[in-house]
């Protein structure tokens, strides 16, 4: 299940809101952003 996060009010928001209406409840915003899970380290050689 996929969460996006509101780039304005930050809060968390899932994909079942976001098909319903692509707004965000809390401030109305239309910008959403996927906040990455985990970074990975790659050493140059």
């Amino acid at each position: 299940m996929a969460q996006y996060k509101c780039f304005k009010c930050g809060k968390k928001i899932t994909h079942q809101t976001l098909e319903k209406r692509f707004v965000c409840p809390n401030c109305g915003s239309k910008i959403f952003y996927k906040p990455r899970t985990h970074s990975r380290k790659i050493k140059a050689k």
